[in-house]
């Protein structure tokens, strides 16, 4: 990967709303510098670069991050992120790219079956939105139970008590988005 730090540096300059002689002030960094910089003219000095990202509100691996992964993110097939809980009995695959900024998570939720989950209810701020793929899903919604079938789908607020429960002896697997960013 060739690194562009001046275009990168120019882009969050930009979107600071600062001048080069204001990123000047701020870092300790002479304007010349930080122009020859911007321009790929020079290859800054990690301390010069340390002192740009922190007058920029940002660490210096801001720096070497391929562009694009603030832009979107793709994450293959066995690069997810797993996150088992209850002694293996529920598995939860992210499906957003951790370490972009986002407002909702996308969530593969496996809940085994044959399992009792004695799991309190939960509440918080957001929206959730749940499809179920394969298997029956239970949806405890302010202490009303909802089967979900393969294809159906379920909209709520988080702030109502709810939890996921498989009571069949089969897997059931859903997706879902929430906000805000649970995990």
């Amino acid at each position: 990967m060739e690194l562009q730090i001046g275009s990168q540096l120019r882009k969050l300059r930009k979107s600071a709303g600062l001048s080069i002689a204001e990123l000047s002030s701020k870092s300790g960094v002479s304007t010349g510098l930080i122009s020859q910089i911007e321009r790929e003219m020079v290859v800054p000095s990690v301390v010069s670069l340390y002192r740009i990202a922190q007058a920029l509100d940002t660490n210096i691996n801001y720096f070497f991050e391929e562009p694009a992964s603030r832009e979107f993110g793709i994450i293959r097939r066995g690069d997810h992120k797993i996150i088992t809980t209850c002694h293996g009995s529920s598995v939860y695959e992210l499906l957003v790219p951790e370490q972009m900024e986002h407002l909702l998570d996308v969530v593969r939720v496996t809940l085994k079956g044959g399992e009792t989950y004695d799991h309190d209810c939960i509440t918080h701020d957001g929206e959730e939105c749940g499809y179920v793929l394969s298997g029956v899903l239970t949806v405890l919604l302010d202490g009303v139970e909802h089967e979900l079938f393969p294809g159906d789908s379920i909209y709520f607020y988080s702030t109502h008590p709810h939890k996921y429960v498989n009571n069949g002896a089969e897997d059931s697997v859903s997706l879902w988005s929430m906000t805000p960013r649970f995990f």
